[in-house]
C-alpha cells in the first residue's frame, strides 16, 4: 500500500469501562470569551522575556499545579458562535450544518449536544451565562421564538443571555439595550426576564454567583445524582467593563460572590459605582513600560490594559471561588472541571452609549501580548487565533502538575465527557476521549482530528512582534489540519505539524507547513521540505469534511447571517482511497453486539465491543438485524463514475428505536440518528436535523465523488421491538436513476493486506 499522511484521525476506538452511577463525576465546563492563550500568567510572554507585563491569575496557576495544562488545545473556529456550536455539538466546523463563519445567533442544529448526552447518562444539566446559538433575530430570541433554546438542546436549566450582542453587556441593566425583541438586555431565568432586578450586577459575578447557587441546590436535592454545569462567562470580550467592588474573600459556600436573590440586590457585589473597580496592583502599574513602548498613546493604552487585566483577574477569582465551593461540599474528588476560551484575543471596542464615565477603549492585545509567543488574534487561523488556554482540574481522577503538548480540539470534549459518564460516544462526534492523555497513559490520545475552516474578509492585524510573513496577510477562506511525519523521516517519534491555507480561491492551493513546537510564530514555511505531502493533505481535508445544502436560515437574523458559508472547495470531487494492489474480498466486515443505546455509537466505545460477533456481510440488502442489536459494517464502497451530485438514500425498518449513521472516509454521509423516524428514508442532505431552522430542504447539493473505492462505515441500531433490514440506494446527479447499491460494490481488505 502507498503511504498516507498520518493525521490525528482514523476510525480508531477506545474502550469505556462501565461505571456505577455513584462514580460518575460531576462535570463543570468554564468557557470564557476572547481570552488569549497568553492572557493567563502560565502562558504569558512575561514568563519568558521578563519584560512583558503579566496578569495575575493565581487560582488558574493552582489549577495547573493540581491538574493538567494543555498547551496545544485548539478551538474549532477563531470566532465565538461557530466555536461554541462545535464545542457543544462535538463536531468540527467541517461538519457544522448551520453555525459557521459569522452566523451569530443562528440556531444550533437539533442533534446531540454535551448536555443531551450527559442528561441521557443521568446528569442534571445547566447552562449559566452566554448561549448565542439559540436562534432568533441577531439581537433577540425568546423561549417562544428561538428554535435552539438551551432547554431544547439538553439543558434542564438556563440562566443568562440567549442573544450574543446583548451578551456583550457586562451590566445588563445599566448598559445600552441590544435586544429589540425584548427591549432589554435580556437575562433569562428559565422563561422569565430578570434584567430589571439586576441593579449593578457585573456579569462575571452574576453568573458565578448563580452557578454556585445552582451547584449547591442541585447537590443538596440529590447528592447521588451527578451534574453538568456549563458556565459561559462573557468576559473579557467586548467593552472593557470592570466590576463595582473587590472580590469578596475566602470563596466557596460561605464566602466569595453569593446569590442573594433580592430584586435590586441579586448578588453581594452590587454597588452604585458600577464599572469602577480596578485591582489595586494594577492602578499605577506599567507606566514606564507604556511610555517606552507607546509614547504619547501611553495614557490611553494604560486605561485599556488596567481594565483588561482586571477582567482577567476577576475570572481567576471566580474560578477559585467555584473550586472552593466544590471543596466545601466535599465533591472536589469527584468533579472534573475544564477551563478554556472560545477563541484568541480580540481587538474590539465595546458599546457604552457614549458615557464618558465608562470608557470603552479598543482592546489592544499587543499590550500584554495576549496571544503569547504566537501570531494571530480572533478571526485568524494562525496559532494566536486558534490555540486557546485550557486547564483540566480533577484531583480524584487525573494526576496533577502536568503540562501536555499533544494537540487536541473542542470536539474532543463530547467524547471525553461521554467517557467520564460511562456512555458510548455518538458516532456523529468528530472527537475522541482525552482521558488516556490526561491520565498520562502510554497511548495517550488515539484517533480524532484537529481541523478547522473559517472565512472572514480583510487583513489580519500585524503587531510588531508578529513574524514578517504576517504583514498584509489576507484572511479570506482559511483552513488548517494537523498531521504527523513518520518517525523514519524525523529519526524520532511522530512529530505533529500544522498545514494552513489562507485566502483560498480554488481549493487547489498548496498548504503552508509549520512546525509550531519549534516555530511558534509560524515564520519558517516548511512546504518545500515536505513537498511530497501536498497532494495527500489536499485529499485529507476532503476526506474529513463535507459540503451541505446551505440555504438561508431565517432564524439567523438579517445581517450577513447565511446558514452555512459555502467554500471554494465544496464541489471538489472527493478522491478514492489509495489501495495500490491490496487484496480485496467481497462484502463488508461485520461486528455485532446486543446493547441498549440511546444514539448511534462509535462501536468501539461500547463495553461489549471486545466480545462482538464478527463476520462478513456479502449483501447488505439481505442482512437481517436482530432486535436490540448494534451492527457495524466497514470496508469500501465502489463509486462507478465521477459525479458532482451523488445522492444516497437509507431506509430502515419501522421499529421504534431503530437508527443509523454512515460515514464515507471520515465525513458524514447519512445521519439517520437524532430525530430519525424509523421506516422513513434519510438522505445525504444536511437538513435532516435542522428542519425547524431551515427555510427549505433542497436536497440538491449531493456529494461530489470521484470514481473508485471509498472507505465506508455503517452502524445500525436495531430497535428492541423486532428484527429489521437495510435498504441503501444511490443516484448520480439530480436526474439520474435511483438504484439499490449492488452487493458487488462493497469490498473489504483481506487479512494479508492489512
Amino acid at each position: 500500500m502507498s503511504w498516507k499522511v498520518i493525521l490525528l484521525l482514523g476510525i480508531c476506538g477506545f474502550s469505556i469501562a462501565t461505571r456505577a452511577e455513584s462514580q460518575q463525576p460531576n462535570i463543570i465546563l468554564v468557557l470564557v470569551d476572547d481570552m488569549g492563550w497568553g492572557d493567563i500568567a502560565l502562558n504569558s510572554r512575561g514568563m519568558v522575556d521578563g519584560n512583558t507585563p503579566k496578569i495575575s491569575t493565581p487560582h488558574l496557576a493552582k489549577l495547573a499545579q493540581q491538574g493538567v495544562l494543555l498547551t496545544r488545545h485548539y478551538t474549532c473556529a477563531p470566532v465565538c458562535a461557530p466555536a461554541r456550536a462545535s464545542l457543544f455539538s462535538g463536531v468540527h466546523q467541517g461538519h457544522a450544518e448551520v453555525v459557521r463563519n459569522n452566523s451569530f445567533d443562528a440556531a444550533l442544529e437539533n442533534s446531540h449536544t454535551l448536555a443531551s448526552v450527559l442528561k441521557q447518562a443521568g446528569y442534571a444539566t445547566a447552562l449559566i451565562g452566554k448561549w448565542g446559538i439559540g436562534g432568533g433575530m441577531e439581537s433577540g430570541g425568546t423561549p417562544a421564538t428561538a428554535p435552539a433554546w438551551p432547554t431544547l438542546r439538553g439543558f434542564d436549566y438556563f440562566f443568562g443571555y440567549n442573544n450574543h450582542i446583548a451578551g456583550h453587556r457586562h451590566y445588563p441593566k445599566e448598559e445600552s439595550v441590544a435586544d429589540p425583541e425584548t427591549h432589554k438586555n435580556a437575562i433569562w431565568d428559565g422563561d422569565k426576564i430578570v434584567t430589571d432586578d439586576l441593579d449593578g450586577a457585573y456579569s462575571t459575578d452574576l453568573f458565578t454567583a448563580r452557578a454556585k447557587k445552582w451547584i449547591e441546590e442541585t447537590h443538596k436535592a440529590n447528592p447521588k445524582q451527578p451534574f453538568f454545569l456549563a458556565l459561559t462567562l462573557i468576559a473579557p470580550h467586548a467593552r472593557l467593563a470592570v466590576p463595582a467592588t473587590d472580590y469578596p474573600r475566602q470563596g466557596g459556600l460561605h464566602g466569595g460572590v453569593q446569590w442573594l436573590g433580592k430584586p435590586g440586590k441579586m448578588i453581594n457585589t452590587v454597588s452604585d459605582q458600577w464599572d469602577s473597580f480596578i485591582y489595586p496592583q494594577y492602578r499605577t502599574a506599567w507606566e514606564d513600560y507604556a511610555k517606552k513602548r507607546y509614547g504619547q498613546q501611553a495614557a490611553a493604552k494604560l486605561v485599556g490594559a488596567r481594565r483588561h487585566a482586571t477582567m482577567i483577574t476577576r475570572i481567576d477569582d471566580a474560578v477559585g471561588d467555584i473550586i472552593q465551593l466544590c471543596k466545601d461540599l466535599k465533591i472536589d474528588r469527584n468533579t472534573f472541571l475544564v477551563f478554556t476560551s472560545d477563541n484568541g484575543p480580540h481587538n474590539e471596542p465595546g458599546s457604552v452609549s457614549g458615557n464618558p464615565e465608562h470608557p470603552a477603549p479598543v482592546q489592544d492585545p499587543s499590550f500584554f501580548r495576549s496571544y503569547g509567543p504566537l501570531d494571530g488574534i480572533k478571526r485568524d487561523a494562525w496559532e494566536g487565533g486558534m490555540r486557546v488556554p485550557c486547564l483540566v482540574w480533577a484531583p480524584g481522577i487525573i494526576a496533577g502538575g502536568v503540562k501536555n503538548g499533544q494537540p487536541a480540539q473542542f470536539q474532543d470534549w463530547m467524547a471525553t465527557f461521554a467517557d467520564l459518564a460511562g456512555v458510548p460516544v455518538p458516532m456523529r462526534s468528530d472527537g475522541v476521549s482525552l482521558l488516556p492523555m490526561l491520565r498520562g497513559e502510554a497511548k495517550g490520545k488515539q484517533g480524532g482530528v484537529v481541523y478547522a475552516e473559517y472565512a472572514f474578509g480583510g487583513k489580519m492585524p500585524h503587531y510588531a512582534d508578529f513574524a514578517a510573513n504576517k504583514a498584509n496577510r489576507q484572511r479570506g477562506e482559511q483552513q488548517i489540519i494537523l498531521f504527523s511525519v513518520s518517525a523514519a523521516q524525523k529519526g524520532k517519534a511522530p512529530h505533529w505539524l500544522k498545514a494552513i491555507r489562507t485566502g483560498i480561491k480554488t481549493g487547489d492551493e498548496d498548504f503552508e507547513i509549520y512546525d509550531v513546537d519549534a516555530d511558534t510564530h509560524e515564520s519558517n514555511n516548511l512546504a518545500n521540505q515536505y513537498a511530497e505531502y501536498q497532494e495527500q493533505l489536499k485529499k485529507s481535508v476532503l476526506w474529513n469534511r463535507r459540503a451541505y445544502d446551505y440555504v438561508r436560515n431565517p432564524s439567523a437574523g438579517k445581517r450577513r447571517n447565511p446558514c452555512g458559508g459555502k467554500r471554494s472547495y465544496d464541489q471538489m470531487l472527493v478522491p478514492p482511497d489509495e489501495l495500490d494492489g491490496a487484496e480485496l474480498k467481497p462484502g463488508l466486515l461485520k461486528r455485532r453486539v446486543v446493547a441498549d443505546v440511546p444514539w448511534v455509537p462509535v462501536f468501539d466505545t461500547l463495553p461489549q465491543a471486545e466480545r462482538a460477533e464478527n463476520g462478513v456481510a456479502l449483501d447488505l440488502s439481505q442482512e437481517e438485524l436482530p432486535a436490540g442489536s448494534v451492527t457495524q459494517y466497514t470496508g469500501y464502497m465502489f463509486v462507478p463514475q465521477d459525479g458532482q451530485q451523488w445522492h444516497f438514500y437509507l431506509t430502515l425498518s419501522n421499529v421504534p428505536g431503530t437508527k443509523a449513521y454512515i460515514k464515507l472516509h471520515n465525513f458524514q454521509l447519512i445521519d439517520a440518528d437524532a430525530n430519525y423516524v424509523p421506516g422513513r428514508t434519510a438522505t445525504e442532505t444536511a437538513a435532516a436535523n435542522v428542519a425547524e431552522s431551515l427555510e427549505e430542504k433542497t436536497g440538491k447539493a449531493g456529494i461530489p465523488l470521484k470514481a473508485g473505492l471509498h472507505a465506508i462505515s455503517i452502524t445500525v441500531v436495531q430497535g428492541k421491538g423486532g428484527a429489521g433490514t437495510i435498504s441503501f440506494q444511490r443516484q448520480c446527479g439530480n436526474n439520474g436513476k435511483r438504484e439499490l447499491i449492488p452487493a458487488e460494490a462493497f469490498q473489504h481488505l483481506s487479512q494479508r493486506s492489512k
